[in-house]
């Protein structure tokens, strides 16, 4: 019994020594955790979109505290939440206006195809073939990468093919703008009523051979504007949203219907 008992009091030994090493090693290291971080997450939209650049607001959170990144960061913080997670932080709450999505395109079915496509259904992927389908170089070529990229289920498609964005669902996260390789969903005002559905800086007569309703630079939009604030810049119609006060009456004037209200 005895030859059993030394290497048995020795292991004993062995696993109090350790133990007792792993306890104050655990204590000298451990990574104490900011109070501050709990009360943000509870402040936080808890919607790990990744718009912020982050994995999720976990990590946002910690980010805030280090100093690394701004308030402003987070798209879809309401004002409230802000100005809560600003007085955690001991800073001034940031003026945040609020903006929403808008499609720069409507061309759809009436933008005509330059061949067809017989990829993967991915506009990424479709843009990298010869520039893409479509005639237009500027046309949304409908294959939904923003809609996937939502994570709110706030985009869907519509039967001509174009992104329809629910404002009621929309947070203005930015991720479908991120995914779109022809840059045409942009954020705007949310005080903004019109919006101009085209993006093509191509001279008049190459948009009317390539699309139904791409702006051919008129000017008719312009001449009527009581208060100067749309300019066709680079053959494509500019409203400036500080003069804008939603009238109207370049919708009115548009020969082509690519001046827009927004819903």
């Amino acid at each position: 019994m005895n030859q059993f008992l030394a290497p048995i009091l020795t292991l004993t030994g062995l696993g109090l020594f350790f133990g007792l090493v792993l306890t104050l090693a655990s204590k000298k290291f451990a990574v104490r955790q900011d109070p501050r971080i709990q009360k943000i997450l509870e402040n936080l939209p808890g919607a790990n979109c990744g718009a912020c650049g982050k994995a999720g607001c976990a990590g946002f959170g910690e980010s805030l505290i280090r100093g690394e990144l701004p308030l402003q960061a987070c798209k879809i913080c309401s004002e409230e939440q802000a100005a809560e997670i600003a007085k955690i932080l001991g800073v001034e709450a940031p003026l945040k206006e609020k903006e929403v999505v808008s499609l720069r395109c409507h061309g759809g079915k009436k933008a005509k195809d330059r061949f067809i496509y017989e990829g993967p259904a991915s506009c990424r992927a479709a843009a990298q073939v010869l520039g893409g389908y479509k005639l237009c170089d500027y046309a949304c070529l409908g294959f939904g990468d923003c809609l996937r990229a939502c994570p709110f289920g706030a985009i869907k498609m519509s039967p001509e093919g174009l992104p329809i964005i629910n404002s009621e669902l929309c947070t203005s996260c930015g991720q479908c703008l991120a995914s779109c390789p022809r840059n045409l969903l942009v954020l705007i005002p949310a005080k903004a009523k019109v919006y101009v559905g085209c993006t093509s800086h191509d001279p008049a007569k190459t948009v009317a051979q390539a699309c139904a309703v791409g702006c051919i630079a008129c000017k008719k939009c312009e001449q009527a504007c009581p208060v100067d604030a749309i300019k066709v810049i680079d053959n494509l119609a500019v409203i400036d949203y500080d003069k804008c006060t939603s009238c109207g009456e370049c919708i009115k004037a548009c020969p082509r219907k690519i001046i827009l209200w927004r819903k």
